[in-house]
């Protein structure tokens, strides 16, 4: 694998910490403590990765301060840093919603809608760690964003 795959392989957070999917026991209770640390250690792990990313663009940011003397090279430079930063920002907001579910997993909150109250489930967790509301719930709540933006 030549270094610039390397770099588009592991540029994808979720793909960097691989996990294996919780089997729960037959009576085990939903949100039980081995799921609540399950899904605490995918969401810190998770974490972590961003935030080495981050670390990563400051330090490629600190380096690639050339001033260019050529326009091309230059405006290549800035689409570049662009990308790059608003990358950064998707990855700061996610990070953020990594935290308040770390807060939730915390207040015991976790893996239950915050619209309804009911189970989020364990693979819709896995599939998105930081999901708030159930499927139902954000099915509801994609139509009226799609009716809205209609009108």
């Amino acid at each position: 694998m030549t270094d610039s795959a390397a770099a588009i392989k592991t540029s994808n957070p979720q793909e960097l910490q691989a996990f294996t999917p919780y089997q729960p026991a037959a009576d085990e209770a939903y949100m039980s403590a081995g799921q609540i640390a399950h899904f605490r250690k995918i969401l810190e792990n998770w974490r972590t990765e961003l935030m080495a990313e981050v670390d990563r663009t400051v330090q490629n940011l600190q380096i690639e301060n050339v001033n260019y003397s050529d326009p091309n090279d230059r405006a290549s430079l800035e689409t570049d840093m662009g990308l790059e930063l608003r990358a950064r920002d998707r990855e700061r907001k996610l990070i953020r919603k990594i935290n308040q579910a770390l807060a939730r997993i915390d207040a015991g909150e976790y893996g239950y809608c915050e619209a309804c109250g009911v189970e989020i489930g364990l693979r819709r967790l896995e599939a998105r760690p930081t999901a708030t509301l159930c499927i139902d719930c954000k099915t509801l709540e994609e139509k009226r964003e799609r009716q809205m933006a209609q009108d």
